[in-house]
């Protein structure tokens, strides 16, 4: 993270966040699959790195080799646009990408491991003072002999982090094209160097017009 300058010197604190070229590697249509989508795939592969499975779907499409697959169902008049081997530029023309608009961000959330009640789920504690033995301890997790089991779902300590998360409505504050890079308002999901989705905020068929 970074901040940049308004034109009024406000402080906007910002996360850089590069715009990967993505190559198309399939397009699927309603008659062969059974629905609409195209499949891109970033970050280019040593075979080794990859199963044997991903290696012959690739060379079958000849296209290069690469890490990351993703797939984005569209309309079936846009996938008309699509073929197999193109390279999609983020930040090119027809990007939605503008400064100002807001955006919906997904990653994976950084792995906190094995936490207690008090940080997982945000408990109370008990009382700290002298001959107190309950300070952070879960307490009772249900009744006796009615219902005699502890309900599923019940807030209890486990691994925390590591999972897909969306932070919703970040403004893009700023994109500089030619080093493929767009600055966004906030923090995003992850760690340093993981991969992120950017979709734009949908809009609601009742959201108003100004």
């Amino acid at each position: 993270m970074t901040q940049v300058f308004t034109e009024d010197g406000s402080a906007v604190p910002v996360t850089v966040v590069e715009l990967l070229p993505l190559t198309v590697t399939q397009v699927k249509t309603e008659q062969n699959d059974g629905y609409t989508a195209i499949q891109f795939g970033c970050i280019s592969a040593k075979a080794k790195h990859l199963t044997k499975a991903q290696q012959q779907h690739l060379q079958k499409n000849n296209v290069p080799l690469l890490r990351k697959l993703k797939e984005v169902r569209i309309p079936a008049n846009e996938a008309e646009s699509f073929k197999v081997g193109d390279v999609i530029q983020p930040a090119g023309d027809g990007s939605f990408l503008n400064e100002g608009i807001l955006v919906h961000v997904t990653g994976k959330s950084i792995g906190k491991g094995f936490q207690g009640n008090t940080k997982r789920w945000h408990h109370g504690r008990g009382p700290m003072s002298h001959g107190s033995k309950s300070h952070r301890l879960p307490g009772s997790i249900g009744a006796g002999t009615t219902p005699g089991r502890v309900f599923k779902g019940l807030q209890m300590a486990g691994k925390m982090g590591n999972e897909q998360v969306t932070v919703r409505n970040l403004q893009v504050v700023r994109i500089i094209p030619e080093k493929n890079v767009v600055l966004i308002k906030g923090a995003v999901p992850g760690v340093e160097g993981g991969l992120l989705t950017i979709q734009p905020k949908p809009e609601r068929w009742n959201q108003p017009k100004y």
